[in-house]
């Protein structure tokens, strides 16, 4: 398969380590909101991703990944 999934798409590539610095991602990683997450989250789910195009990524996510209903 040519193509990666987008979160492993640069994980190939050595991170500069210059003097103890915190890279710039993992900054950008905490201080993503709760919906942000939920949105890569059905990114990274093709069914999940064509779903929202047509109701939203809120309803998408809900839809596949929402609290699951028991017996």
């Amino acid at each position: 398969d040519p193509f990666l999934n987008r979160r492993r798409a640069n994980g190939f590539i050595q991170a500069d380590r210059n003097h103890g610095a915190i890279p710039w991602s993992r900054i950008r990683d905490r201080n993503k909101g709760p919906q942000e997450h939920q949105r890569e989250i059905c990114e990274d789910y093709y069914p999940c991703e064509l779903y929202a195009f047509n109701h939203g990524y809120a309803a998408a996510y809900k839809h596949y990944f929402g609290r699951r209903r028991t017996k």
